[in-house]
């Protein structure tokens, strides 16, 4: 057998149905920041990701001249295979486990506040500026995902328990996705 005989008996599911993928696109208000390369996906589900994700960067006030970054990372199990699936690290430059942390302390920061206006500036202001937070309502709010028969909706992210739409994640999977958010179509 020759060496790219064992890649492709290997591997060929995988390269085999890469045929016909195309990269998660960039829209008006926002940029893929990412190679081609990390979310090459099908024609639909590169669709409902730029209709999700211009809908997203238009709410959070970017436009066409001032664009907001999306950075996608490869996966390499399941949906990711056939390319029904991507995942986002990033959103305006910074990671969404950064996002997560940042909403993390803000939730603390509300829940000690010993005076109620300080409470509710910090209720009010980081559901604002919080992208990571936003991308994810977004995806969950206008997103057309995946939800294969005995499975839930193919949305996951560091914020699934307490905000998404299939609250109840093993730990396991909510680990596996405390750094990104993953939706499949």
């Amino acid at each position: 057998m020759r060496g790219n005989d064992v890649t492709n008996s290997q591997y060929g599911s995988q390269y085999g149905s890469r045929c016909g993928l195309v990269p998660a696109p960039s829209g008006r208000a926002y940029r893929v920041s990412s190679p081609a390369a990390n979310a090459m996906v099908t024609r639909e589900l590169a669709d409902e990701l730029r209709r999700v994700l211009e809908r997203f960067a238009i709410e959070a006030g970017f436009n066409d001249r001032r664009p907001v970054a999306i950075f996608f990372k490869p996966g390499v199990f399941g949906h990711h295979q056939l390319g029904r699936a991507a995942d986002v690290y990033a959103v305006g430059g910074v990671g969404i486990d950064q996002w997560k942390r940042r909403w993390d302390d803000a939730c603390r920061r509300a829940a000690q506040a010993v005076d109620p206006p300080t409470r509710q500036i910090i209720t009010k202001t980081e559901p604002v500026n919080n992208l990571g937070w936003r991308l994810y309502k977004a995806l969950q709010r206008y997103g057309r995902w995946a939800q294969p028969y005995g499975y839930p909706i193919q949305l996951f992210g560091p914020w699934t328990r307490s905000e998404g739409p299939w609250k109840y994640i093993s730990d396991r999977l909510l680990r596996a996705h405390d750094d990104h958010i993953h939706v499949a179509k």
